[in-house]
């Protein structure tokens, strides 16, 4: 009897571990599920929210400084101007996309337009892939839609008068010295400047803004501060072949040039085609032929053309160190991404430090 009793302990008690070990199983199945429904959950959450109301993005080069910093790192936003449904079918959080599908897409409403002088986020626009998978580039937005751009001597005119200054835009100086005095590197850029080489003995070229140029300019040692100006029969090399002017392309030199806006009916010439040739073909999908001085476009011989959408003509803050609109032309609306909102993190790369004085700053216009 002893025995069998001792048996069915035996029994009682492997039942009793078996259950507790389905339990511990169950238990850890459930927190398994609940974690993997939380990372679900954020996932989806994070790409609805990056796809449709913010998006993180890196200053990778100088063409903004110094308003934003390379190792800038930004909050877009892309409800100010309304974000785009999906363009492309992709991996998530990757640029890896499917080749030759395109969805069909809309713009959702936002806060406002593009105005004048918004520092905003966009598509490259004469990448090939399709737009979303473009490079993204940040410049502000100096010509909205019906202005008149106009570069004269490396200074940009809107609608005739000189384009609004801001703190942080800089421009290449010349700076003069007296006879056998030479310009300290260390205290220029003590001065906020930055020295990048001489112009001829006695003369040196500075990129700063228009502030440290008024305070170098009262140094003793420093007889002339003047804006820097390529000639005007300067040719600069453009390796896409885009130019504002026919026969030349020089960013210190531009004609006034309407920025495009949709409805606006341009009468298109030899002399001219070449400003919206990426607009008509590239960016509204159109087919065009050039038969001596006629156009046939979509089958149609005719010299003119009804703009389909609004550009803006785009340029980055550091002037003379920016691949921007008078380089490669107008901005279409579709490949506007959003607006840029706020310096969440900032990494000086030189120093290897963070930037601690510009972290969280919202950034303004």
């Amino acid at each position: 009897m002893a025995d069998q009793l001792s048996k069915e302990e035996r029994e009682e008690r492997r039942s009793r571990r078996n259950r507790r070990k389905g339990k511990e199983n169950e238990e850890a199945k459930s927190w398994l599920r609940e974690w993997m429904d939380a990372l679900l959950f954020a996932a989806v959450a994070a790409i609805i929210i990056r796809a449709l109301l913010f998006e993180a993005y890196r200053i990778p080069t100088p063409s903004m400084e110094k308003t934003l910093l390379t190792g800038d790192f930004l909050i877009v936003s892309k409800i100010s101007y309304g974000a785009r449904t999906p363009m492309v079918v992709g991996v998530p959080f990757t640029n890896i996309y499917m080749p030759g599908v395109v969805l069909p897409w809309s713009r959702l409403p936002g806060l406002s337009e593009v105005e004048r002088n918004d520092i905003v986020v966009f598509n490259y626009p004469i990448d090939l892939d399709p737009t979303a998978a473009k490079t993204s580039y940040i410049k502000r937005a100096v010509g909205v839609p019906g202005d008149t751009v106009t570069v004269d001597d490396a200074e940009l005119f809107i609608n005739s008068d000189r384009a609004k200054s801001f703190e942080g835009i800089q421009q290449t100086y010349v700076v003069t010295v007296r006879d056998r005095v030479r310009l300290s590197p260390a205290k220029v850029e003590a001065a906020g400047g930055r020295l990048i080489g001489s112009q001829n003995q006695g003369s040196y070229r500075v990129t700063m803004t228009e502030d440290v140029a008024e305070k170098i300019s009262n140094w003793p040692e420093v007889n002339n501060v003047e804006l820097f100006v390529l000639p005007e029969d300067f040719n600069e090399f453009n390796r896409r072949d885009f130019s504002f002017s026919s026969g030349f392309n020089n960013h210190h030199h531009i004609p006034p040039v309407v920025v495009p806006f949709e409805g606006q009916t341009v009468t298109l010439t030899p002399d001219n085609y070449h400003i919206y040739e990426n607009i008509i073909t590239r960016y509204e999908g159109n087919n065009v032929e050039r038969n001596g001085n006629q156009f046939v476009i979509n089958g149609e011989t005719t010299n003119e053309y009804t703009i389909k959408q609004d550009y803006y003509f785009m340029m980055g803050d550091n002037r003379d160190d920016s691949e921007d609109s008078r380089f490669w032309g107008f901005v279409p609306q579709t490949h506007i991404v959003g607006k840029a909102g706020m310096i969440y993190f900032s990494w000086d790369n030189e120093r290897m430090l963070p930037r601690f004085g510009r972290i969280l700053n919202f950034i303004h216009d």
